[in-house]
């Protein structure tokens, strides 16, 4: 492995010398033009300068209890060079080898008709997408591993332009320390902590840069934004009655309940729903206690992501407590896993988070069935009979 890391950063560092030949030709300050600034996501935006081809992709807090952190990308067009000062990561124009460490990364750039750019993955067998599962097992598609098993031999092989990666709770280290040794550039992305679905979505504009295609982002994303406006509108003025919504089950003893402002929830009342529960303010799921969580059940109308329960047999079989439940009682109970992978890989975490629109259909369809267009329609939702 050494011999080939040796021979790779040697032909990195050939490579970026010729790339990085000449002066820069702007300072960072000058990298003030609004290329794209988002209308609903607030974790990113992408900046040019005046006269420069290049941008600067800045993306802003992109984990969980993350405050005042900054991540930039310069991605160097026309032969221009990073800025003087420049301490962010440098791609060398459009990325056309790129690997995701998240699956909803692939749902992004598939949106963008760019899925044959995906060199690697993260767990492959938790990928639903099937272009891409296909290119794994033609052998174009390697999985790279994920955390602190990732393969970086194996990395280096695929010669990626750029690697997308995620924080959790913080960034992750181990992965850029051994990125920055060999080389090789990589990119946080934090769609995950938006809190509005359209903000989750437009992210999608993010990659689009990234992959030299900003302006098919910008039209894909528009559209995805004119259909849920125009269905939230139209919930919102013919809707009668807002059913309240219970979320969730036990996981381990606990009850966990999201956040009101959560993307979740958002999307419930966008669909016409009412959010059972109100102690609940924060960023963060919070939880709650069993006793309280069993009356909440019991008195909400509908019931939602109920996890791994695929029947009302099995809820009642679990917990006594259920059979009590409205929702169980008049058959309102629905889960996100219409579409899932053999190995239990969820295309509600992957493609959803780009179809926001598609989302808010299938939930208005379960919650306001007058206005829908029936429950042979659900994408990614399934009544649990």
């Amino acid at each position: 492995m050494k011999t080939l890391i040796h021979r790779t950063l040697l032909a990195i560092a050939t490579l970026g010398f010729v790339a990085c030949a000449g002066e820069p030709t702007h300072s960072v300050d000058e990298f003030t033009v609004e290329v794209y600034t988002p209308r609903h996501a607030t974790g990113f935006d992408v900046r040019g300068a005046e006269g420069a081809a290049s941008t600067i992709v800045t993306v802003r807090n992109p984990w969980q209890g993350a405050e005042g952190v900054e991540k930039r990308l310069f991605i160097a067009r026309e032969g221009e060079r990073a800025p003087e000062g420049f301490d962010g990561q440098v791609i060398e124009g459009a990325a056309k080898r790129v690997i995701c460490m998240s699956s909803t990364y692939v749902a992004m750039i598939d949106a963008l008709d760019c899925t044959e750019r995906v060199v690697g993955v993260s767990g492959i067998d938790f990928i639903y997408n099937t272009r891409v599962r296909e290119a794994a097992e033609a052998g174009r598609v390697r999985d790279v591993g994920h955390d602190s098993d990732i393969n970086f031999e194996l990395l280096l092989t695929l010669r990626p332009d750029v690697v997308l990666i995620y924080g959790v709770a913080g960034e992750n280290g181990v992965a850029n320390a051994k990125l920055d040794e060999l080389g090789v550039p990589y990119f946080y992305l934090g769609d995950y902590v938006e809190e509005s679905p359209l903000a989750k979505a437009e992210w999608t504009v993010a990659v689009a840069e990234i992959l030299g295609v900003r302006e098919r982002g910008e039209e894909l994303f528009a559209g995805i934004e004119m259909r849920y406006v125009e269905l939230r509108e139209k919930v919102a003025v013919s809707a009668t009655e807002r059913p309240t919504v219970m979320f969730n089950t036990p996981y381990r003893d606990t009850w966990y309940m999201p956040s009101s402002r959560s993307y979740a929830v958002q999307l419930v009342e966008d669909a016409g729903g009412r959010y059972i529960y109100d102690g609940n303010h924060g960023t963060a799921s919070q939880p709650i206690d069993l006793e309280q969580a069993y009356v909440l059940t019991r008195e909400a109308d509908y019931w939602i992501n109920v996890g791994q329960y695929a029947s009302l047999d099995d809820l009642r079989r679990d917990n006594p407590h259920f059979a009590d439940a409205k929702a169980v009682r008049e058959g309102r109970v629905f889960s996100a896993d219409r579409r899932v992978t053999a190995a239990g890989g969820s295309d509600f975490w992957e493609s959803a988070v780009v179809n926001p629109d598609v989302v808010l259909a299938d939930l208005v369809t379960v919650l306001q069935p007058e206005l829908g267009l029936g429950a042979d329609s659900l994408t990614y939702y399934r009544q649990i009979e």
